[in-house]
């Protein structure tokens, strides 16, 4: 039908655009963020690719909902200005004829959108967990880098080597170290590395030890120097830790089904809501586009962000809500996208039959302006 594929053909160059935008945008905050994560040692500079794909993929429900809106509401808007939109009213095709061919485009867009939200969403944040633990588990001799000032993982020593001369050794050694009771500082001119009885040995040559004291007062003095020409000091890595079974996050959603907890039930709030607030968002997009000639242009696109992001920020703060207990999951689900649902279909209805809008419900500016004319 000719009617279907063109609004098909241009909804597709429409969203085939806005997503190509989006993930643009989406991937330069996210090398912007994660260079900084990889500057402060937050994360390995050599998984920064790999983790902004895993943040993208994560993020590629929201993308999609996002793309799929604004595609939608730009089509109907050149349609309006195109006057387009008056031929197909005039060949019997209301607002109401619009949501199939819209639902048959959409619907691989939520086949997609659910398998990201229910399944790939969890799995990403699993990954990313995994890569940033053993980045922060790895042993304080395993941080440092030659001409690089770097602190060990619990920050209470800082390191410096000069430069590597082999595998395990390294000369102009400098490490400092705040105690409790005092701060050492103490350089060597060289250093290797060696197992002793399964664990790591650090053994430094021709160096020197400077001790001072933070206590106030006392018999040892505030500073003590000594040289050595050997000095060993046993050094063990960080044992490995699994990831968190307490968050929610990385969670199938199998799982969270199982163990219906409060937190789990929020998470699953969230993955059924990126869903759902889609499939909300193509009866949304239908509903609200409507282009005044004396107005802009982009007043529709400013009205569907503006949507999506007050949308989005309740479905965050519902999931609180259900964590915390104050609305179950069912309650939430028909609350917040039934409501939704239901003020889009009733929006629509009133445009789909051309409802006046009762004297007393109109906006103050309006019946100024009605008084005026």
């Amino acid at each position: 039908m000719l009617f279907e594929s063109t609004l098909r053909k241009e909804l597709a160059r429409s969203f085939g655009a806005t997503l190509v935008v989006l993930i643009t945008i989406i991937l330069t905050i996210i090398l912007i963020r994660t260079l900084g994560q990889a500057s402060r040692g937050a994360v390995n500079p050599q998984d920064v690719m790999l983790l902004m794909a895993y943040a993208t993929l994560g993020r590629l429900p929201t993308i999609l909902g996002l793309s799929l809106f604004i595609a939608m509401v730009s089509v109907l808007s050149r349609l309006y200005r195109d006057s387009e939109m008056v031929v197909w009213q005039v060949s019997g095709k209301g607002l109401a004829s619009f949501i199939r061919p819209m639902l048959r485009f959409a619907w691989p867009v939520l086949l997609l959108t659910a398998f990201s939200a229910l399944w790939l969403w969890p799995w990403t944040n699993q990954k990313t967990q995994e890569l940033r633990q053993r980045y922060e588990q790895r042993s304080d001799l395993d941080r440092v880098a030659p001409g690089q000032f770097q602190e060990s993982s619990d920050g209470s020593r800082v390191f410096f080597i000069d430069r590597n001369s082999r595998e395990r050794s390294g000369s102009d050694i400098f490490i400092a170290t705040t105690g409790p009771k005092a701060r050492t500082i103490t350089t060597a001119r060289s250093g290797r590395l060696e197992t002793v009885e399964g664990g790591q040995m650090l053994t430094l040559e021709n160096g020197e030890r400077v001790e001072i004291s933070t206590q106030v007062g006392g018999e040892a003095p505030p500073i003590r120097i000594s040289s050595f020409e050997a000095y060993g000091a046993r050094i063990s890595g960080n044992s490995p830790r699994s990831l968190d079974a307490g968050s929610h996050k990385f969670v199938s959603t199998w799982r969270l089904f199982q163990n219906p907890s409060r937190a789990n039930q929020g998470e699953i709030a969230w993955r059924l809501g990126l869903v759902l607030s889609t499939l909300n968002m193509v009866l949304l997009a239908v509903a609200i586009t409507h282009v005044n000639p004396r107005s802009g242009r982009g007043n529709n696109l400013i009205l569907a962000i503006f949507i999506f992001l007050v949308y989005n920020n309740l479905m965050t703060l519902s999931q609180n809500w259900v964590q915390t207990g104050i609305i179950s999951l069912s309650s939430l689900m028909l609350a917040l996208h039934g409501g939704v649902f239901a003020a889009g279909l009733l929006w629509l209805f009133k445009r789909h039959l051309n409802l006046n809008v009762p004297r007393w419900a109109r906006w103050p500016a309006w019946r100024k302006g009605e008084a005026t004319a």
